[in-house]
């Protein structure tokens, strides 16, 4: 069982560099949608860890954009994280901004899920429900065809990210759209507190 770190102290850990309410709002996104791939894949008992890593996995993108995933470790061994989950958090910059590869399940999954959070959270905001409730895959599918939207959500890695999982570009869409359901409510509530 890999170490993890209290939920509490990896909040306050996140919001010690992270005030912009976009950057608070996409870890707590990612964190939920972890939670939810670690339980759907039979990682349950790993969760606490999977959730812990979505939701630190951007601790250095506002301070240091330019050395997103180098300062991480620094900022993450400060808070007291354990190695293992510096790791995970730096593997989803490979081939981006840092040379971690993503080797276990939980890492293919945050390397492909987090640009697409972004692009499904665009779309989402573009729609008369502003929700991923209502959400369909083909309607996201030409989102991702528009390379206007969202141009800061890279296609390539997302792309590449379902690939490392061995799934279609379509299952991973669908997927991350449920994953974004089970969360979609309890980050709104949260966001309200911050």
């Amino acid at each position: 069982m890999k170490s993890t770190v209290p939920r509490a102290e990896a909040l306050a850990l996140l919001q010690k560099y992270n005030k912009e309410p976009f950057h608070i709002q996409h870890a707590l996104t990612v964190e939920g949608v972890m939670r939810w791939f670690a339980q759907e894949f039979g990682y349950g008992d790993e969760a606490d860890y999977w959730a812990t890593v979505g939701l630190l996995h951007d601790i250095d993108f506002e301070l240091y954009p330019e050395e997103h995933c180098l300062r991480a470790p620094e900022l993450l061994r400060d808070g007291g994280v354990g190695e293992d989950m510096i790791h995970s958090v730096c593997s989803h910059g490979y081939g981006i901004c840092c040379d971690v590869e993503p080797t276990h399940e939980m890492e293919k999954v945050l390397f492909a899920t987090d640009e697409l959070t972004g692009l499904i959270g665009a779309a989402a905001k573009m729609r008369p429900s502003k929700s991923v409730m209502d959400m369909e895959v083909s309607s996201l599918k030409k989102k991702f065809k528009d390379k206007r939207f969202a141009a800061g959500c890279s296609r390539d890695v997302i792309r590449e990210g379902a690939e490392r999982l061995g799934w279609t570009l379509e299952e991973l869409m669908e997927k991350t759209i449920l994953a974004m359901r089970s969360c979609e409510e309890s980050v709104a509530k949260e966001m309200e507190v911050h």
